[in-house]
């Protein structure tokens, strides 16, 4: 190639060089910044129903609830998986979700402020067909929604009665609510609302605290009867036996004896 021709070619062959080089700077570039297709967990996907954004991850084999859920969710579908409980914040960012699905799961706890940052907007929450045999009031404390608690093994009790008077039920799932076990057997098998509109377990736990404490106040009362007669009828033991060792004595020193034991009394 003549000498002129590779003069002409090279500012060419360095012009491409320096195109390429951009273009691979501008793709890892990109790589770095855009959100990675395979984020999510497998199973787990985004989409748009209704206008609302919708983040699905039914029958995901979840055994936690996953991270980097888009924090503009609107619907999260967790259903269907194999979530065991539900920790404390594990949906705090996700301010703008309405409808939160998390039945038929093996949630068995739910740990104090599991719902927190959802009061304000959070509308539906299910937690039907799960594990939950007791979970505390506080659980969801100021929250809103209008909650499904049906087909659980509850244990019926005060504390699930403060927990039905705190949420508001979804309509028609009260009666899902059922008594898987109590300390009253009769109660086993009927629907929870129908165990409390006969019987207040609040009250009745009230007064078994307060015959137990009773039961608890006599028995010590009686106990400290008991060692005050003890201790009379040993000091008059006592007493009667002195007597009759004193009878025993001479005149002299019974009177002695006698003597003594007055100015010791006195």
């Amino acid at each position: 190639m003549p000498a002129a021709e590779r003069v002409l070619l090279r500012p060419v062959t360095m012009g491409l060089l320096l195109q390429s080089f951009l273009l691979l700077l501008l793709l890892l570039l990109l790589g770095c910044c855009l959100p990675k297709a395979n984020a999510f967990p497998k199973g787990c996907y985004p989409s748009e129903e209704e206008g609302l954004k919708t983040f699905r991850c039914s029958n995901a084999r979840l055994t936690e609830i996953p991270r980097d859920i888009p924090n503009d969710t609107n619907k999260l579908y967790l259903d269907s998986n194999r979530i065991p409980f539900l920790p404390r914040d594990a949906f705090r960012d996700l301010p703008l979700l309405l409808e939160l699905d998390l039945s038929h799961n093996a949630i068995a706890s739910v740990e104090s402020g599991a719902f927190r940052g959802l009061a304000e907007h959070l509308h539906s929450l299910d937690l039907s067909s799960n594990r939950l045999v007791s979970v505390s009031k506080d659980a969801f404390s100021n929250l809103k929604a209008k909650v499904n608690l049906s087909n659980n093994p509850w244990l019926c009790d005060c504390r699930l009665q403060e927990l039905v008077r705190t949420v508001e039920l979804v309509a028609g799932s009260s009666g899902g609510i059922v008594c898987d076990s109590s300390a009253q057997e009769e109660h086993v098998g009927k629907a929870f609302l129908q165990v409390i509109a006969d019987t207040d377990l609040c009250n009745v736990y009230k007064k078994t605290t307060d015959i137990a404490m009773l039961v608890t106040m006599f028995g010590w009362f009686a106990m400290v009867i008991s060692y005050l007669v003890y201790y009379v009828r040993q000091n008059q033991e006592d007493a009667r036996r002195h007597l009759e060792y004193l009878k025993s004595l001479p005149s002299k020193q019974r009177r002695s004896e006698e003597s003594s034991t007055i100015s010791t009394v006195v």
